[in-house]
C-alpha cells in the first residue's frame, strides 16, 4: 500500500473516531448537561497537556530529521572518499591503478544495487560489501611505492580508505530506526490523552466544533506519520539517497 494512502487513511480514521465519539457522547449526555460549565482547571490542564505534547512532537520530528540528514551525510562522505581513492591512484603504475579502480567500482556497484536493497528491505548490511572493502584496503595498503611521488600519494590513499570504512560503519549504525519503543509509547499515548482532553471540554455537536476537533486529530495523525516516515532513513518515505554514488561514479548501474 502506498505511504500517501496510508497517511490519508490514518488522518480520515482519526477524524472519524473523534466525530463518532463526539456524536455518541452527545446522544448519551444528560438532558440538563451544560457544556459551558467546564471547570477552569480542566481547561488549564488541557492547555498545558497540548503545549507539552506539541514540544515532544517537535523534538521527535527534529530528531528523526537530523538522523535522516546524518544518514545522507554518511553516504556523501563514503562516496567522496571512494572517488578520492579512484582519482589519487592515478600516480600508480597501470596494473596497480587498474586493480584498485576495479576494486572501487566493484564495491560501489555492490552498494548501489544489492546492499542498498538489503538495507531498505531488511535494515542490515551485506557481508559481500565488507569483503569488497577489505579487498580494496588490502590492495591499497599492500602496494609498495617505488618513487617519491608514489610515496607521497600512498598515505593519503590509506587515509581515504579509512574514511570509507568509517563512513560505511556510520551508515550501518543509521540503518535501524531512530526512535526506541518507549518513545513511540509516549508519542502514541500522549496523542490519545491530548485528543481525549478535547472531550473533557464537553464540545458540542455544532459543525464548527466538530470540524475543529476533526482537524486537530488529523494534524496529530499527520505529525505521528511524519515521525514514523522519517524514522528509518533508508527504508521509508523520503529516504537517504544513493545519488552521491551515481554522481561521482556515472558508469555504475543501479
Amino acid at each position: 500500500m502506498p505511504e500517501w494512502l496510508v497517511l490519508i487513511l490514518a488522518m480520515l480514521a482519526a477524524c472519524a473516531v473523534v466525530v463518532a465519539i463526539t456524536l455518541i457522547r452527545h446522544k448519551a449526555a444528560p438532558v440538563d448537561e451544560d457544556p459551558s460549565e467546564t471547570p477552569d482547571v480542566i481547561e488549564y490542564m488541557t492547555m498545558w497537556i497540548g503545549v507539552v505534547y506539541a514540544i515532544v512532537l517537535g523534538l521527535a520530528i527534529a530528531g528523526v530529521w537530523e538522523a535522516r540528514s546524518s544518514a545522507q551525510d554518511h553516504v556523501q562522505a563514503e562516496a567522496q572518499a571512494l572517488h578520492e581513492v579512484s582519482e589519487r591512484v592515478q600516480v600508480y603504475p597501470s596494473d596497480a591503478r587498474d586493480r584498485i579502480r576495479d576494486d572501487v567500482n566493484a564495491y560501489v556497484g555492490h552498494v548501489v544495487t544489492t546492499e542498498w536493497k538489503e538495507m531498505a528491505d531488511h535494515r542490515r548490511m551485506t557481508g559481500r560489501g565488507t569483503e569488497l572493502l577489505d579487498r580494496l584496503r588490502t590492495d591499497v595498503t599492500s602496494y609498495q611505492p617505488k618513487t617519491d611521488f608514489e610515496a607521497q600519494a600512498y598515505q593519503p590513499l590509506v587515509d581515504q580508505v579509512a574514511a570509507v570504512d568509517q563512513a560505511r560503519n556510520a551508515r550501518a549504525d543509521s540503518v535501524e530506526p531512530t526512535m526506541p519503543g518507549v518513545v513511540w509509547f509516549g508519542l502514541l499515548g500522549g496523542g490519545v490523552v491530548t485528543i481525549g482532553m478535547v472531550f473533557a471540554l464537553q464540545i458540542r455537536r455544532t459543525p464548527r466544533e466538530l470540524i475543529l476537533a476533526g482537524l486537530f486529530s488529523a494534524l496529530i495523525a499527520f505529525l505521528l506519520f511524519l515521525i514514523w516516515d522519517f524514522d528509518a532513513p533508508y527504508s521509508r518515505g523520503i529516504t537517504a539517497s544513493a545519488e552521491p554514488f551515481f554522481a561521482l561514479f556515472p558508469g555504475v548501474k543501479g
